[in-house]
């Protein structure tokens, strides 16, 4: 006869123990569903598009926003040192697309008023922009939601130099029954605080009509390398000539330039009297 084991509280185990395997449900290995495949976000992979996205009109852009562009249903914050010189440059594409779709555009609290002749050069049917003309960053963000309800709109662009994180909070939560895009215009200095927007871009005028883009925060790895995008302005690109395609080489002087002796005795006689006094 074998020997049978008894525990510590005398009471003998079961004959024998199912192993862990056994108590996997049946389908743990198979394939998950689409929608929820498609919501299930890795960290080390670029996030997929959980909702309908929007290209940026930018090849370049596209590649390193998760889903392939402007993700809808969702807030997307645009950083810029000075209002009013790059943003628009950078969202025009998308701008330009929905009105010309017949889907409407809302801009709310603008630095400067939208001016139609040129937007008519980059392809906007102002017909179907709405400018909402606020100042107080209370009215703003007042607006800004009650068109982020409505649902109506096609995209929204807001300035909104002031506005607290759980302001933000509130927004992206609103704006995840949003059919479109949901931008806030904000300055700079803000991205070092903490932010509910799942994507967050820090946007720069450069030269040679070039636009550089930071991606500050998206659903995947970080981006260390700074984009550089061309942004010609409507109606300039068909008279462009490739010498003012690149004018900052026009403000380099040529080696074989000769400057003239009483030039040369002008030019440090001014630099003498607006030199900063000791």
């Amino acid at each position: 006869m074998l020997p049978v084991a008894v525990g510590l509280d005398g009471v003998s185990p079961p004959p024998s123990l199912p192993s862990p395997t056994q108590n996997a449900p049946s389908g743990a290995h198979e394939p998950l569903p689409q929608q929820v495949e498609a919501a299930l976000w890795r960290g080390t992979e670029l996030g997929g598009p959980v909702a309908e996205v929007l290209s940026s009109g930018f090849p370049g852009l596209d590649a390193v926003l998760p889903g392939g562009g402007w993700p809808c249903g969702s807030v997307t914050e645009v950083l810029v040192p000075q209002f009013s010189v790059v943003e628009l440059r950078l969202l025009t594409p998308v701008i330009a697309a929905l009105t010309r779709a017949g889907r409407a555009v809302a801009l709310v609290g603008p630095p400067l008023d939208p001016h139609a002749p040129g937007m008519r050069h980059d392809c906007i049917d102002e017909r179907h922009l709405v400018w909402s003309d606020v100042d107080a960053p209370r009215d703003r963000l007042w607006s800004t939601e009650q068109l982020v309800k409505s649902k109506k709109c096609g995209a929204i662009v807001t300035w909104l130099p002031m506005v607290r994180p759980e302001q933000i909070r509130r927004l992206q939560v609103l704006a995840s029954h949003c059919p479109g895009p949901v931008f806030l215009c904000r300055p700079e200095v803000a991205a070092r605080d903490s932010s509910a927007a799942p994507l967050r871009l820090l946007a720069r005028y450069e030269t040679d009509w070039q636009v550089a883009i930071d991606v500050l925060k998206r659903k995947g790895p970080p981006l260390e390398d700074r984009l550089h995008l061309l942004s010609l302005p409507g109606g300039v690109n068909t008279i462009m000539t490739p010498r003012l395609r690149y004018y900052s080489r026009l403000r380099v002087r040529p080696s074989h330039v000769v400057v003239s002796h009483p030039a040369a005795a002008v030019r440090e006689r001014s630099e003498v009297f607006t030199a900063p006094q000791p």
